[in-house]
């Protein structure tokens, strides 16, 4: 297949995810055209005064109903427990369903990141993968009927939208169509078609469980609108409780239709437009806004990362290597729908995520606390405590350890151990600058307790490094210069709306100045690029890939020809020198492998005794993933393939391998007359085969260096998986010539030991002049047959056919399918049938070869990068 081809699958790859954003922004578009006239005037610096005076009794008294609102969502997951005897303690699925809900508010669309995590969860708890499969398909439509509910509230006039009513018709519409979707999803509960995949003993679903599910859908939104007034009405008072629940509403499905995580963007926007509407004040609208996300979202998500850095042990089960449920109709096609679970990659790895996010947390945190003015009693407090200019210079200092954190929590996530001991240094500095600066003991506390999450999480941080490319510094940097403006940004307009009220005096001694702003922001954007240039400079993972040295071959070559050495039909390249030799069990096998941007990707099966071959994967994939590397195997046969299931692999069929039978093989018979008729021709005119054995003479292989320029014509030898001329290399083993009339070489075939004992001959290199004799390939192949049969081999390989037998089921992967049109259709780039019928001419039997790859790696892009391994200019090729 051509890289021009698999250009266009890729892009064709990314097309695809860049669509999915366009919903939300066109919805996100839409609500801000019907907004911008009540949101011009908003101002962010009376906003955050409004947030900065609120008594401690309020704050408490929001942050614990909106605890308590999110909590009461774990009514999922005890209707759950119930309908499918889950066999989960109520404290599970409390927590459970804590962690699940959480991380579905900030991250998820209609409960897509939610029931990821319960089946992960759910598994954790030992329920059976059928079970817990079942239970999020059971609950997925079920989780937007409370809205549905409160939509028709909406429209039979329980719940007044009529701010809406005038000029913003097209939101109104949005709450008439999921209002449909609540007798839809009844009929759905009651059919026979729910019953036969769900329920046990096919019956319907019982009215009792389908109001349960309904009900705990309601109470999940009824509350977040509760919580949503309640925050009104300690920052506004005038909003009526009908009134903020229906803004609240009609916001909500604004923000699940534009499907962005958390609906952010489309909710608050048209929330704000709804209070606006009402003669809410732009800056009190956008408080109210704040503190919805701070206290609903963030807050508990916060809880919900410290019992997920803890709820998943060492030991955890992956998704990917769960059983597929004998109803796999139902479940691939939920699959399908959500891309699950690929695009929930950090659900292995949980734990460490959540402390990555903990920790970015924490940075932005103390960037917003320094960006935003403190409260007037508490400086005053600290000016006698602490000098002004010690408080000057924390302020300037916890905002660089912000931007610095930021930068440090992918290394977290990554389980990194320096990026972990660099973080226990500057989490607690920045908690002691960030109370310094104005006494802000809240931040402090926050920073705090996630240090010691993090210092009790040690054993979780092993990892050397991790792969460090460019894209990665630049999207790192990007992230960085991102809140490094906005910090910037956020204090200029903050100090100069939020302290207006404030004598000049008192501004100009006691609070930064915008200039300090931007001197403070490029310092922690240096900070930050250091902290990165530092990171990538030292990092540990550049040895990864080692090429063998002289004597690493010669240990090569006495594995090989040791008694009951059992190599493959790739083993002989080994002996380029391009691949890594890793020994697994105790030198007891060996795997072959070269890395490609974040993989390992290893050259066909183990070497060595195929019942060990379990365990020499599970010691190498242990290797790579402490530098966080992909373990990928590359014409994986047949013969391995449970091994490689076991280990949470899927299987990408790349072609078929031809082995020709030489017991069998004869040039008798109707079948081979045309083969038999080349050869007699060639013989008739003269020409000669011959094999001679290493070492080779210079002037043979000077012979042969010209042939194969020639045929090359400038072209570039490849690698990895494919031999190319070195001399060096073809002094190994034996070469097969085709000597014309004149006594001239005018092609040749190197050969290929199997090392099995002999059994099994191959071709590697071959090369012929350009202007040969039509049929000069039959005549060689011919006679390497006949030569092997009189060697005592039993068997020829003949190469590969590239998607040879690839995607012919009805039922084949997509990308198996797409596979098969290149084969069919892709013929101006590569002859894919041709070669298969080439090779039949001389009935081999047909061996399949596998891509064997991760489920979290996509296939397109994992598809580019083998190319270009192989396509690599190999090291030492003339």
């Amino acid at each position: 297949m051509s890289r021009a081809v698999l250009m266009k699958l890729v892009m064709s790859f990314y097309r695809k995810r860049a669509l999915k954003l366009l919903i939300p922004v066109a919805v996100l578009g839409i609500v801000y055209w019907e907004a911008k006239h009540e949101l011009k005037n908003m101002n962010l610096g009376e906003t955050f005064r409004y947030l900065r005076h609120l008594h401690g009794g309020v704050i408490t008294e929001l942050a614990g109903f909106a605890l308590l609102s999110v909590a009461a969502m774990s009514a999922y997951d005890f209707v759950l427990r119930r309908h499918f005897r889950l066999g989960l303690t109520a404290s599970q699925a409390f927590r459970f369903g804590w962690i699940a809900n959480t991380f579905n508010n900030v991250m998820g669309f209609a409960g897509v990141t939610g029931a990821g995590l319960r089946v992960f969860l759910y598994r954790s708890g030992e329920v059976s993968a059928s079970t817990a499969a079942a239970a999020i398909v059971f609950l997925s439509p079920a989780m937007i009927t409370g809205l549905s509910l409160l939509a028709w509230s909406g429209i039979f006039g329980l719940l007044p939208v009529s701010a809406f009513e005038e000029g913003h018709r097209t939101l109104l519409l949005a709450v008439w169509g999921l209002a449909l979707y609540l007798p839809f999803f009844v009929a759905l509960q009651r059919s026979s078609w729910v019953a036969k995949r769900f329920n046990r003993n096919g019956e319907r679903t019982p009215w009792t469980t389908a109001g349960a599910l309904i009900g705990a859908s309601f109470l999940e939104w009824f509350l977040a609108g509760v919580t949503f007034w309640l925050i009104c009405g300690r920052l506004v008072h005038n909003v009526p409780f009908a009134e903020a629940l229906g803004i609240f509403t009609v916001a909500a499905i604004a923000g699940l239709i534009s499907m962005a995580p958390g609906g952010i963007g489309a909710f608050d926007l048209t929330a704000l437009l709804g209070l606006q509407l009402l003669g809410v004040q732009p800056d009190e609208a956008l408080a109210v806004l704040v503190l919805y996300r701070l206290f609903y979202y963030l807050l508990p998500w916060a809880v919900g990362l410290a019992l997920a850095a803890f709820e998943i042990g060492l030991n955890r089960k992956r998704v990917q290597q769960w059983a597929v449920p004998a109803w796999d109709n139902v479940w691939t096609g939920w699959q399908k729908i959500w891309r699950y679970p690929g695009q929930l990659g950090f659900l292995g790895d949980i734990g460490a995520w959540a402390l990555g996010k903990l920790v970015m947390l924490s940075g932005l945190l103390l960037l917003l606390s320094a960006a935003t003015p403190g409260l007037l009693h508490r400086m005053r407090f600290m000016e006698h405590v602490l000098s002004l200019p010690v408080m000057r210079l924390s302020h300037e200092l916890s905002a660089i350890v912000g931007i610095m954190l930021l930068v440090l929590s992918r290394g977290i996530s990554l389980r990194i151990r320096r990026a972990y001991r660099l973080a226990l240094v500057l989490l607690p500095a920045g908690a002691a600058f960030t109370f310094a600066k104005g006494f802000d003991v809240e931040e402090a506390i926050f920073v705090i307790v996630v240090t010691l999450l993090l210092w009790i999480s040690s054993a979780r941080f092993y990892r050397i490094s991790a792969p460090f490319s460019l894209r990665t510094a630049l999207y790192v940097m990007a992230i960085t210069a991102a809140a490094a403006a906005g910090y910037y940004a956020l204090g200029v307009h903050a100090h100069s709306g939020g302290l207006r009220h404030l004598p000049e005096p008192i501004r100009q001694r006691l609070f930064a100045e915008p200039h300090e702003f931007a001197v403070t922001a490029a310092a922690g954007l240096l900070g930050s690029w250091v902290v990165l240039l530092a990171l990538a400079a030292l990092r540990k993972d550049r040895g990864v890939a080692p090429l063998p040295d002289a004597e690493e071959l010669e240990r090569l070559k006495r594995f090989l020809q040791r008694a009951g050495a059992q190599g493959n039909l790739l083993t002989h390249t080994l002996f380029l020198g391009d691949k890594s030799l890793y020994w697994a069990a105790g030198g007891e096998l060996l795997i072959p492998y070269a890395r490609a941007r974040n993989k390992l990707v290893v050259l066909g099966d183990p070497i060595g005794p195929p019942e060990r071959a379990g365990e020499a994967i599970r010691e190498f994939k242990q290797f790579a993933d402490r530098y966080a590397l992909h373990v990928v195997f590359y014409q994986a046969s047949p013969k391995l393939l449970s091994v490689y299931h076991e280990h949470g692999y899927r299987f990408f069929k790349l072609g078929e391998e031809a082995l020709v039978p030489l017991n069998t093989f004869t040039l008798t018979g109707k079948s081979n007359a045309a083969l038999r008729s080349v050869k007699n021709r060639f013989v008739r005119d003269g020409f000669r085969f011959e094999v001679v054995e290493p070492p080779h003479g210079e002037a043979l292989m000077a012979q042969l260096k010209e042939i194969s320029d020639r045929w090359l014509d400038g072209r570039k030898e490849k690698g990895f998986s494919l031999g190319w001329f070195e001399p060096r290399y073809l002094q190994l083993a034996p070469i097969a010539l085709l000597i014309d009339p004149q006594g001239d070489t005018i092609a040749f075939v190197s050969l290929m030991p199997c090392y099995d004992g002999g059994n099994t001959n191959s071709i590697d290199l071959m090369r012929h002049l350009p202007d040969t004799p039509n049929g000069t390939m039959d005549f060689l192949f011919v006679s390497l047959l006949e030569w092997s049969k009189e060697h005592g081999y039993g068997r020829f390989n003949m190469g590969m056919a590239p998607l040879s037998s690839v995607g012919q089921s009805e039922s084949a992967l997509r990308e198996e399918k797409a596979a098969r049109f290149v084969y069919h259709y892709g013929g101006h780039w590569y002859g894919f049938e041709g070669l298969r019928r080439y090779k039949d001419k001389f009935d081999p039997h047909w061996e399949p070869r596998f891509l064997a790859y991760p489920a979290t790696v996509p296939l397109p892009v994992l598809t580019v990068e083998l190319v270009a391994l192989i396509a690599r200019k190999a090291r030492g090729s003339s």
